[in-house]
């Protein structure tokens, strides 16, 4: 039997996360992703990476280490800036991940404590290149990393060069997150691949970065935000939306940010990300967002009965933060990055090299006129 998409299909075990389907609940090494998101989203790096929440003095070194890897290797930047301006910041992330793999001084060491050592090193530098490539598309410097704030604030400082309130770091570390992880899909599945031929983690990552860029996976957020401009917030827009839909719906166009392979009784993670877009948007007076988000979210749910998942809700509130619309997926990488390292970790420590049959539906065998 032929499994499309390997829809169905039990690849392996993982002791990352899960899908509950019981309480249809996002699971971080057992713990509910929303409760998660009350917390740093430094606690939650180290508790995919270790299997367990970091104590009090664990998190403290470990965020004395990130806060001294903030700063971008002038190599890096070089290379960024050879770069076309035009491209999109998908490719100057995957571009400066595989310049970062070169100059890692342990990029040929696969040991686990090598590779988190790695994965805590891209952590720390991924905020600095987001902030590159949106910066150095608008003629602007990228300002020196803040020490004195935590992740999720420095990252905001740093692609936008304003010091974030304390609404918009909730917000921001609440997204952070909730992407984190997200068990076998594409981009973790791809890295894996990747890792099981006994590549090394810049690879693999390099590799996620690509399965990420595509809008059925990653890009989705940013094709979300282009919704909502095609149809424009403000008065009207539950009508507008609907027309919109039925316009997209009779061209048999897909409506991205609704629909998941996963959940089949709505995003887990949606209702937690839609109450810090409700306390952003009204903490910059943006209600109208809301109310666009509200009848299109309507309008879909009506005409086809899908619910939205995690990159609806992500979408504006990337916007309402400052963050230019090409740059929201690279700050899924920068999150997910997170899960990624988990992944190539636990793969490489019970390792079996991926290499799914296939069914040939080709030409019979023929041959070369005049051959033999």
């Amino acid at each position: 039997m032929i499994h499309k998409g390997l829809a169905g299909v039990v690849a392996d075990t993982t002791a990352v996360s899960k899908v509950d389907p019981d309480t249809n609940s996002l699971l971080y090494r057992g713990y509910p992703v929303q409760e998660l998101a009350t917390l740093p989203f430094e606690a939650v790096a180290r508790l995919l990476w270790d299997g367990e929440l970091p104590t009090e003095r664990a998190l403290g070194e470990f965020s004395a280490r990130e806060r001294a890897g903030r700063a971008l290797d002038e190599r890096v930047r070089r290379v960024v800036e050879e770069t076309p301006v035009s491209a999109h910041p998908m490719d100057v992330v995957r571009t400066a991940v595989s310049v970062l793999g070169t100059l890692d001084p342990q990029t040929g060491d696969h040991s686990p404590e090598a590779e988190r050592a790695k994965a805590e090193r891209l952590f720390a530098a991924l905020p600095a290149v987001v902030g590159l490539a949106q910066r150095r598309r608008r003629g602007q410097d990228l300002p020196a990393p803040r020490d004195d704030l935590g992740y999720a604030a420095n990252f905001l400082w740093t692609v936008t060069g304003a010091e974030p309130d304390e609404v918009a770091v909730r917000t921001f570390e609440t997204s952070l997150v909730l992407y984190a992880e997200h068990s076998f899909n594409a981009s973790t599945f791809a890295a894996r691949v990747v890792t099981s031929t006994l590549s090394d983690l810049h690879s693999a990552v390099t590799a996620a970065v690509g399965a990420l860029k595509g809008p059925l996976h990653g890009g989705a957020n940013e094709a979300v935000w282009q919704v909502f401009e095609q149809i424009g917030p403000g008065e009207g827009s539950a009508g507008r939306a609907r027309d919109w839909l039925a316009a997209t719906l009779d061209r048999h166009g897909k409506v991205m940010g609704f629909g998941h392979r996963v959940y089949r009784n709505g995003d887990s993670r949606v209702p937690t990300m839609r109450a810090a877009l409700h306390e952003l948007a009204t903490a910059r007076g943006r209600t109208d967002v809301l109310d666009l988000y509200d009848a299109l979210e309507g309008a879909v749910a009506e005409a086809k009965g899908i619910r939205p998942n995690l990159d609806y809700p992500a979408g504006p509130a990337y916007h309402l933060l400052g963050l230019d619309t090409d740059v929201f997926t690279p700050v899924f990488v920068a999150a997910r990055v997170v899960g990624w390292t988990a992944h190539v970790v636990e793969q490489r420590a019970a390792n079996s090299l991926i290499r799914p049959l296939s069914e040939y539906d080709g030409p019979a065998p023929r041959h070369v006129p005049g051959a033999g």
